[in-house]
């Protein structure tokens, strides 16, 4: 009797446990038909190998205790590559785990209305992109990213990955739209390396990193994004490395070297701009919006440390293509070896007439609201031929 007890115990264990599977896959068939069996604590393997023309969906419920892996067999020895014209993968679902796959000489195309993304978590509750490599991929149109967070999703991770020599692309986008903004996304300690400035004809889209893409329409969608220990390396592809183009983000512990381009408060507002590093580069950081907190930032060997913007509007109800610094605290920064320290009101009587379209965006076209009501205190300058100015 205690042996039949032990067993109907052992099953009855077993049973609520459910039993993990692993399924190791060689073709784009394969992981399809393993995504759609795969259940929370089962593990896809991709063997190693150079795989084209992937385009698959993951849309799999799992748990935050049996999460789905889907992995390679060798740390980089699992090879995306080739032309791009939808997402490759595509991941919709909860507690999805992508790691250790390389994505090289992919060519990111636009094609009969779809865009090619490298990977996109699309609508997805706690997924995680980590250990992915990203290296020397194109794009052959304007603004588009290899990795996009998008849809109403939330609690996404973007973590250990490397993108490096990419070119003509954004390499990391949280999507925004009219209806729909992912939120709490959280960005760590990735490596953005060497991205040469982007063919365009318009110097623009090359961001690294970028939280929103309508900053006077959507700018105050609340995205609650965090960006943190990471790694900015000689990337020169825009005048924007990090691009905030929303509201309530976070940005913290991130290391600047060498860069063509400022960590911007594009747009948006109520921002935490903390313990930042940036040595050496074209500039440190730039401020448009509302409420903002610049504090304990370490800025060296640049041109300007700080700037505060003027603005077409101000506050968070007008509608302007920029909206005027104010509000904002600028505290504990130490700056060093800037040609400026902080510069209180840049962009001084701007005249953009032709130069957006205002009918789309109703906004006044000259840039003349200087920045108010900010706070400056407790900030340290060494070494500066100016410490703060005025723009004239």
């Amino acid at each position: 009797m205690k042996k039949y007890a032990l067993s109907i115990l052992l099953a009855l264990v077993l049973n609520q446990a459910g039993v993990c599977k692993s399924f190791m896959i060689h073709s784009q068939q394969e992981f399809k038909t393993a995504a759609e069996q795969a259940a929370g604590g089962d593990e896809i393997i991709i063997a190693n190998g150079t795989y084209t023309s992937w385009k698959v969906t993951v849309a799999t419920i799992a748990k935050y205790n049996r999460p789905l892996i889907i992995t390679s067999e060798t740390l980089n020895k699992v090879i995306f590559t080739g032309e791009v014209n939808q997402p490759m993968f595509q991941v919709s679902g909860s507690y999805v785990v992508l790691r250790g796959l390389t994505f090289t000489g992919c060519n990111l195309l636009k094609d009969d209305g779809k865009s090619g993304i490298l990977v996109e978590l699309k609508n997805s509750t706690n997924c995680r992109l980590t250990q992915c490599v990203f290296k020397q991929n194109a794009a052959k149109a304007q603004f588009m990213p290899l990795v996009v967070v998008s849809g109403t999703g939330q609690h996404n991770r973007i973590d250990s990955c490397s993108f490096i020599s990419n070119t003509d692309n954004q390499e990391l986008q949280v999507k925004i739209t009219k209806d729909e903004c992912p939120v709490n996304t959280l960005i760590e300690n990735n490596l953005f390396e060497n991205k040469a400035k982007v063919s365009w004809k318009v110097f623009n889209g090359g961001e690294c990193v970028q939280i929103g893409q309508d900053p006077v329409l959507r700018g105050t969608a609340i995205a609650k994004a965090i960006v943190r220990n990471n790694r900015f390396i000689r990337c020169n592809g825009e005048a924007e490395v990090i691009s905030n183009k929303s509201s309530g983000n976070s940005y913290i512990k991130n290391y600047f070297e060498n860069c063509e381009g400022e960590l911007v408060m594009r747009g948006g507002h109520d921002c935490v701009i903390d313990s930042n590093v940036i040595n050496g580069g074209t500039g440190g950081i730039r401020i448009n919006g509302t409420g903002h907190i610049i504090t304990h930032n370490t800025i060296s060997s640049v041109k300007t440390g700080i700037r505060l913007m003027y603005g077409m509007g101000k506050g968070k109800s007008q509608i302007g293509f920029y909206i005027a610094a104010s509000n904002c605290i600028i505290r504990n920064n130490h700056i060093e070896k800037a040609y400026t320290g902080i510069l209180n009101g840049d962009g001084k009587n701007a005249d953009w007439t032709g130069k957006f379209d205002t009918t789309r965006y109703p906004s006044r076209v000259m840039q003349d609201i200087a920045p108010f009501d900010n706070i400056l205190h407790d900030n340290v300058f060494l070494h500066c031929n100016h410490d703060v100015g005025e723009s004239e």
